[in-house]
């Protein structure tokens, strides 16, 4: 992606279009960056194969939400983009059309010229039909009419039979044929069936081979048309918008709304079609004009098509040497050396950093609530979790106990609404009180309160994470989860689940910053702050680590303390709208993005505040959506432990010159380097600066933590978290706001 930049000394208003980033080309460069995971040898090479499955699955979501969403502004005839860009819908396709391009010419040289012949050289073979020996092809010839003829159905194409509505991401293969005698060009379709797997193993002694299920029902096509005969055949693919509106207005049930939207979304229109670069220009032509597409539309491909099939080719069991490092997420001490997980907390707030410590502690937490005869009451947000999830498991034990069990759920959550909707109605089958939240907003916030009787009285113990309550995704997404049984959180924890489920005004928030109601202004208060300080001669610092940067009202505020002089170092992993290192408007602000093994998803927010830090983290990134249009919580760390460890985290990952990236002006992104020399004032090139690699240096972090002894935890603050009688957590929650 490339952008002039404006003229030097040229002043322009903070709002100015020039000044912004496309949100959709700035995702497509995120996306270009998993592909050079992939394209780097220093990556091991099952790894590398990984990144060009994520690449493709990304770039899936991508055209079904993005580009769709696109499609219908320019059908619309809505001239205008609705981003601080204000870039033309029909402009960002052609520039998507463009980038994308590219990028699958390089992702498919990756995977032709470099992946696949590493991957033979290893014992591991993809053979395309042309290449099997007799053997194996009457090997596969059995496995054809055992296990995959029965399942193909042929689809004709003529006036008595319209075009086949084909499933979204489907594999098929396009047939022109005729019959003897006549020269009437017939079509077919037939279907790869996603019920089987995408690869046909090959009798081999060692190692592993393959051929790719499409080319085996290619080889026996004349099965499937008896008596024709077949002049041309060709692999596609068709990806369909999924993207939808909810009319709050209209909706009665939103239940039942969602889910007649997931029902249409099945057979939403047409987006993108993915097809072998050798197809006849007659047979591109006819599957354009039956999927209603433009040539624009198309995408050529000259090797596999949808390479998200090679989870399977990962997933194959040994090849240590071809993988990363195993490693086991740790156990955090203070909750291995407790009686029990609520004395682990009533010692003091814990934070868990994921995955290189363990989120078997947060189902710990609701498994323990579950089981507990003391605990009352256990409430719950649920955005995505796993599909055999032991958390929803938890929570229905919960409810069979006689526990009062609420749970919050999105059914909102893009493309897991099936599953979410699932989970609810067997969670209100166990007895669970289910909530969908809000039909205008999505509740994106992960907290969970669990109410317990002890000895001294009622006390509530809460968690709050950067991500979701999955444990699937808890191993390869990084995230911070923070236990406390701090009355004030208790309070804030129970006023917004009363907010989630009922009617009330929004409280005077003692330690959660709550969206939409109020984050957004927070945080430009403390941008704010900053630049006074500055202005006052005290250093102003802010850094964040998010996922995501484009509320033009954020970016506006980190350009004028940026002109303030205002020092700002962004760790963004993904969308950026921010133009850094403009003269006179960013030039104190730098941007760069980690890609790596694990998906960089915790957000962390730093900023100087005249010597004495305030740290935050939570679910919200500063994207329009996050702060406008969901239920989002950022909180404080106070405890100085675990600010300290937090800022040092957040130092680590800003000081990456491994896996990290740094945004550019014109925005595209340059590696990082540890070596690039750097001259000093003799001329004399600096010594190198060390290697870091912020994964790496946190799975070595997590490793120390795990072996500390009990002396070594600290103790807790002095008066730390007595149980509270109501009377007296409201005389506390008072003297708090007045002060």
């Amino acid at each position: 992606m490339t952008i002039v930049a404006p003229p030097p000394n040229q002043t322009l208003a903070l709002d100015d279009p020039s000044l912004y980033f496309n949100r959709e080309l700035s995702w497509l460069e995120f996306n270009r960056r998993v592909l050079e995971e992939a394209q780097d040898p220093q990556v091991p090479l099952l790894e590398r194969l990984k990144f060009l499955a994520i690449f493709d699955s990304n770039l899936d979501e991508f055209y079904m939400v993005r580009v769709g969403g696109l499609l219908q502004k320019v059908q619309a005839g809505i001239p205008y983009g609705s981003g601080a860009d204000r870039t033309p819908p029909a402009e960002q396709l052609d520039r998507i059309s463009q980038m994308v391009r590219q990028m699958n010419a390089d992702k498919h040289r990756c995977f032709m010229e470099d992946v696949l012949p590493s991957l033979e050289r290893e014992g591991i073979v993809i053979k395309s039909p042309k290449d099997l020996s007799e053997s194996e092809r009457k090997h596969v010839r059995r496995i054809f009419l055992k296990e995959i003829f029965p399942v193909l159905t042929p689809l004709a194409k003529d006036p008595g039979h319209p075009f086949p509505h084909l499933a979204n991401k489907s594999l098929n293969l396009c047939v022109r044929l005729r019959r003897p005698a006549h020269p009437e060009k017939l079509y077919a379709v037939v279907q790869v069936p996603a019920v089987l797997e995408r690869f046909v193993k090959l009798s081999v002694e060692k190692g592993h081979a393959f051929v790719p299920l499409e080319g085996v029902i290619r080889m026996h096509l004349t099965d499937l048309f008896p008596g024709m005969q077949l002049e041309h055949d060709t692999v596609f693919r068709v990806t369909r918008n999924s993207d939808f509106e909810i009319d709050d207005d209209e909706v009665e049930d939103l239940l039942k709304t969602i889910e007649e939207e997931v029902r249409r979304r099945r057979r939403g229109t047409a987006v993108r079609l993915e097809i072998e670069s050798d197809v006849s220009p007659e047979v591109e032509d006819f599957l354009t004009r039956e999927l209603d597409l433009e040539p624009i539309d198309v995408n050529r491909n000259p090797s596999l098509l949808d390479l998200t099939s090679m989870f399977h080719i990962y997933n194959l069991p040994g090849y240590p040497h071809l993988r990363d490092p195993q490693f086991v997420p740790q156990l955090v001490p203070e909750f291995t050396q407790a009686s029990s997980i609520w004395a682990s907390i009533r010692g003091r707030d814990i934070l868990v950093h994921h995955p290189y410590e363990s989120f078997a502690h947060v189902v710990d937490f609701i498994e323990a609530a579950a089981n507990d005869e003391r605990v009352l009451a256990i409430k719950q947000t649920l955005y995505r979790t796993s599909i055999d999830s032991p958390i929803v498991k938890a929570l229905q034990r919960a409810a069979d106990n006689g526990k009062q069990v609420t749970a919050v759920i999105e059914i909102k959550a893009r493309l897991d609404e099936e599953r979410n909707i699932v989970w609810a109605r067997q969670l209100e089958k166990s007895g669970v009180h289910v909530v969908f939240g809000f039909v205008g907003l999505k509740t994106h916030c992960k907290v969970a309160l669990v109410v317990r009787r002890e000895d001294a009285g009622i006390r509530r113990y809460v968690h709050l994470g950067t991500g979701n309550y999955n444990p699937q995704t808890a191993r390869v997404y990084t995230d911070l989860g923070y236990f406390t049984c701090n009355p004030d959180f208790c309070e804030d924890v129970s006023a917004l689940f009363n907010y989630l489920t009922g009617y009330c005004e929004l409280p005077q928030w003692r330690k959660l910053v709550v969206a939409p109601s109020r984050m957004q202004s927070f945080m430009i208060e403390r941008i704010q702050q900053e630049m006074a300080n500055q202005q006052a001669g005290k250093p102003g610092r802010v850094m964040a680590k998010i996922n995501g940067l484009l509320e033009p009202a954020m970016v506006q505020a980190l350009y004028r303390a940026s002109q303030a002089g205002v020092k700002i170092h962004i760790l963004c992993r993904g969308i950026c709208a921010l133009r850094p290192g403009l003269p006179g408007i960013s030039e104190n602000i730098r941007v760069t993005s980690v890609v790596d093994r694990f998906l960089e998803h915790s957000r962390i927010f730093y900023f100087e505040n005249g010597g004495d830090p305030q740290v935050l983290i939570g679910s919200a990134d500063w994207m329009d959506r996050n702060l406008s249009r969901r239920v989002e919580v950022v909180w404080p760390i106070e405890q100085p432990d675990l600010k300290q460890r937090l800022i040092d985290l957040l130092n680590t990952g800003l000081a990456d010159n491994v896996k990290a990236r740094e945004l550019l002006p014109d925005g595209s992104y340059r590696r990082v380097s540890a070596t690039a020399a750097r001259p000093q004032d003799d001329g004399a090139a600096a010594p190198e600066p060390p290697r870091i690699r912020s994964q790496e240096r946190f799975l070595e972090l997590a490793a120390q933590n795990a072996t500390r002894m009990p002396a070594e935890i600290l103790p807790p603050p002095d008066g730390f978290y007595e149980p509270a009688s109501p009377v007296t957590s409201r005389r506390r929650s008072r003297k708090k706001q007045t002060s």
